[in-house]
């Protein structure tokens, strides 16, 4: 009898514990879908939308419609693409507190549809496919659009590698949601670089958030145009006269923001080198910003390519210093997450103490200590490159201040503060920014665009931008520690795959001996 009312006791529990565990399991269901959260180990989160991100979706005001066009014929590399993009738009959607709403679309024969995608700046993609001994070309979609009431903003093709994907995201999202777009101006006077030549990448990079213009400061009664919020000057060559000093420092002092990236040398056909003989250092050096008539060498820098005769040849040339992670202030967002930017034939900055207090300016880049100047007899060549000239020691490349500025051009007796608080950004180089030079190396743009973004919007941009690097070079060793790791990769191995067998062995004797007793 007792048996048998045990078998049932333990029968009613095994069901009770079934049931209990089939009602937890419901109960984790019911509130995963209403809890969302990932873990994201990788280095630098490259598979989870930052907090700007968060931030962005969580403080809409009204519903954000996402639709991503994507055709369900797209060859078999693409398909990891099209999860991903759904990965980010549910993590976008689970912040968005019911603001933003996401559909995937397949166009397929809609022509009516296909017409309004091309319309809105979504092309219909041609993909090769190789199947059955053959290639074929197909035709399909991936490409987003952002709505928010009549705006739409448009991410034409997602790409195979989704890293930027964050980044296009929350930057159309900005845009349709904000009030007012920063306008960007490009100074196009004064022997500057030109924006179609050489900044084609940059400028186009640009235009994807900002408005930009053209600006020209006219010799009598220059102005800056009052709906520009940052000012940007690019390797000018010519000398400004006290007024157009006098419009530029009006433009600061009333809020606009200024980048200036200044070859304190010029550098022409053949490797000529010569003094910039632009009088720009000197409106600079009244804010207490000197830009140096140098060049800076480094031991560590980037690889160029030259032509002698009818041979082209690479050789690491110290006039293109390269900045990598340790050359970055980690405490400015513009440039804290920067791994390998190269400056070709960059010049030395300074910073006057006197004219600007200490924690109103950071320097930005800066060398290594085994850096040096060359100050004059500018010989540029390959040959002449890498022979250090005078005591080495580090040089700041890059500087930003954002505080108190010295007036230099109070603009009447009643209104004449010593100081104004104002935003500026000093570059001693300009070439880094060249589309030659973005092209190899990418962080080079990464740079150019978060210090544009720090000087016009919010620095949540930045962060998003800088999550993934190009690039992780390996940190310069000195000799005896390049010696150390070469003999540990020969010999360190082995010895330890030895000490492991002989401890392996004798704790099996130890092992053996005891179980004989």
């Amino acid at each position: 009898m007792n048996e048998k009312i045990t078998k049932k006791i333990k029968k009613a529990d095994l069901s009770i514990t079934v049931i209990l565990l089939i009602g937890i399991l419901i109960v984790v269901n019911f509130f995963s879908y209403q809890i969302f959260y990932r873990w994201d180990l990788t280095d630098g989160k490259e598979f989870s939308i930052s907090k700007a991100s968060k931030k962005t979706v969580s403080e809409l005001s009204d519903v954000v419609t996402v639709k991503a066009y994507f055709s369900e014929n797209l060859p078999s590399q693409f398909i990891g693409a099209r999860q991903e993009v759904k990965d980010i738009l549910d993590e976008y959607q689970a912040f968005s507190n019911g603001k933003l709403r996401v559909e995937f679309i397949d166009p397929a024969n809609d022509e009516a549809l296909k017409r309004e995608l091309m319309s809105i700046g979504i092309p219909q993609l041609t993909f090769e496919v190789y199947e059955k001994d053959k290639t074929q070309l197909v035709n399909g979609y991936m490409g987003i659009a952002i709505s928010f009431g009549d705006k739409v903003e448009a991410i034409p093709a997602v790409k195979q590698s989704t890293g930027d994907l964050e980044y296009q995201l929350t930057t159309a999202i900005k845009k349709i949601t904000a009030d007012q777009i920063a306008s960007i101006g490009f100074l196009t006077s004064h022997g500057t670089t030109d924006m179609e030549s050489a900044l084609k990448l940059a400028s186009t990079e640009l235009a994807e958030i900002y408005t930009i213009s053209n600006v020209q400061l006219a010799e009598k009664d220059p102005k800056i145009p009052e709906n520009i919020n940052t000012l940007i000057i690019v390797g000018p060559k010519e000398n400004f006269n006290e007024d157009q000093f006098k419009a530029i420092n009006k433009f600061v002092a009333h809020g606009g923001s200024l980048l200036v990236l200044f070859d304190g040398v010029n550098i022409g056909q053949g490797l000529a080198a010569s003094e910039n003989k632009s009088n720009l250092p000197e409106l600079l050096k009244k804010y207490g910003v000197t830009v140096n008539k140098d060049l800076v060498a480094d031991t560590r820098s980037g690889m160029a390519s030259f032509s002698q005769g009818f041979f082209t040849f690479s050789s690491n040339y110290s006039f293109w210093p390269k900045v990598t992670s340790e050359g970055f202030a980690k405490d400015h967002s513009a440039v804290s997450s920067l791994e390998n930017v190269i400056f070709p034939w960059a010049s030395s900055i300074n910073i006057d103490a006197g004219k600007i207090d200490e924690g109103e300016y950071k320097a930005l880049a800066f060398t290594t200590p085994k850096a040096w100047l060359v100050k004059s007899n500018f010989d540029v060549t390959p040959n002449n490159a890498n022979t250090a000239k005078g005591a080495q020691d580090e040089y700041t490349i890059a500087v930003a201040v954002n505080g108190l500025l010295a007036n230099a051009y109070p603009e009447s007796k009643d209104d004449a503060p010593d100081k104004f608080s104002g935003r500026l950004v000093v570059v001693g180089d300009s070439d880094f920014v060249n589309d030659n030079f973005v092209r190899n190396t990418p962080d080079n743009l990464v740079m150019f665009q978060n210090l544009v973004d720090s000087l016009s919007l919010d620095e949540d941009l930045i962060n998003i931008r800088s999550k993934g690097v190009s690039s992780r070079p390996i940190k310069e060793l000195s000799d005896s520690g390049r010696v150390a790791i070469r003999y540990f990769n020969i010999f360190g191995i082995t010895f330890v795959v030895i000490v492991f067998g002989l401890v392996r062995y004798y704790l099996r004797r130890k092992s053996r001996f005891a179980d004989d007793l």
